[in-house]
């Protein structure tokens, strides 16, 4: 990223460094005597430099993985009130199983529906279309499971 600015007609350039990143970073931590969370996400922790991820600059990392059917009834409780068991979850179980799907679009997915019926039907339509989808992108590429 790039960024220019306007002085007495010359044009300056400021690059956004490694080295800017790391004392700003720096500087969040030592200003003042209050505890602070700051939260960076990534979807390749591995091309991050290390420098950012030492102990002092990242205490703790945490692994947000795929959405699986123990956790999903978590969220069914939380959004749509079902407590226990639904005929529905056995299919959605092994739906999950098979799937790359995030807990934000599960979520997103169950509040479409206030009945919980409704909801997981719906759910379980997105879910199977998911797995049409995946497999036809795999006959596409010329492989199979």
């Amino acid at each position: 990223m790039t960024i220019f600015f306007l002085i007495d007609a010359q044009v300056k350039t400021n690059r956004f460094t490694l080295s800017g990143l790391l004392n700003y970073m720096d500087g969040l931590w030592s200003s003042g005597g209050e505890e602070r969370i700051i939260i960076f996400t990534t979807n390749h922790k591995e091309k991050i430099d290390p420098a950012l991820l030492r102990p002092g600059r990242m205490d703790m990392h945490i692994h947000l993985s795929f959405l699986k059917g123990k956790a999903f009834r978590v969220l069914a409780t939380n959004y749509l009130n079902i407590e226990g068991d639904h005929p529905l979850f056995e299919e959605i179980d092994g739906l999950l199983e098979k799937l790359e799907v995030t807990p934000a679009v599960v979520a997103e997915q169950l509040m479409r529906n206030e009945d919980p019926d409704d909801a997981l039907e719906t759910f379980v339509t997105f879910l199977k279309e998911m797995d049409k989808d995946s497999n036809c992108h795999l006959e596409l590429r010329g492989t199979s499971e």
